[in-house]
């Protein structure tokens, strides 16, 4: 239970990261995409500086230091890695997509760390449950509904989303859910527009 406690409290943490897309959606409105992105830029380089101390000097960052992992004592965390990926995201893809790809990022993610450490049928090799998969999976689409209005788009996403985030683990899942799953909704929607 002070397992799940901690990765709840993590979760909440990093859905609270939807502040990014805040920030961006302000600034591209106001100013430019640009701006915007330059300004997420800035936010990454403080965020890496912070966690540079941390790591050479063994400095505690202020509130979230509570949060790390043990192997986030020694390297970057996710939340440079989140950063990074919805940089990417928002550089590369249409802002729907993005915006999708990010929030099933933050939101699938979160169902699948809950839920799957609840779940009772484990997969080996793999750290979630069925339980999780399926719970993320669900929100997946359950986002893409919110933000896009084509179901094949939709479901390829929440698939790539929910693939990226089981079977890519040498790769942090908050850099390769957006891309992946971003990637394969532009990827679709631009062969769509061709036909």
């Amino acid at each position: 239970m002070e397992d799940f406690i901690f990765e709840l409290k993590r979760k909440l943490v990093h859905v609270l990261s939807i502040v990014y897309i805040i920030v961006y959606s302000l600034l591209n409105e106001l100013f430019s995409k640009r701006t915007a992105l330059l300004t997420l830029v800035l936010i990454l380089i403080i965020l890496s500086f912070l966690e540079f101390l941390q790591m050479r000097y063994n400095r505690k960052i202020p509130i979230f230091h509570q949060f790390y992992r043990e192997n986030e004592r020694d390297s970057f965390s996710g939340s440079i890695y989140l950063l990074i990926g919805t940089i990417i995201a928002f550089a590369v893809f249409d802002f729907n997509i993005a915006v999708t790809a990010i929030l099933m990022m933050f939101l699938g993610d979160t169902a699948s760390a809950l839920v799957g450490r609840l779940g009772k049928h484990r997969v080996d090799g793999i750290k979630v449950s069925v339980e999780g998969i399926i719970a993320e999976f669900l929100v997946n689409l359950a986002v893409g509904f919110i933000f896009l209005n084509s179901i094949p788009i939709i479901f390829i996403m929440a698939l790539t989303a929910t693939i990226a985030e089981v079977l890519l683990t040498p790769i942090d899942d908050n850099l390769a859910v957006p891309i992946v799953a971003g990637f394969a909704g532009q990827a679709l929607l631009s062969l769509m527009n061709i036909f």
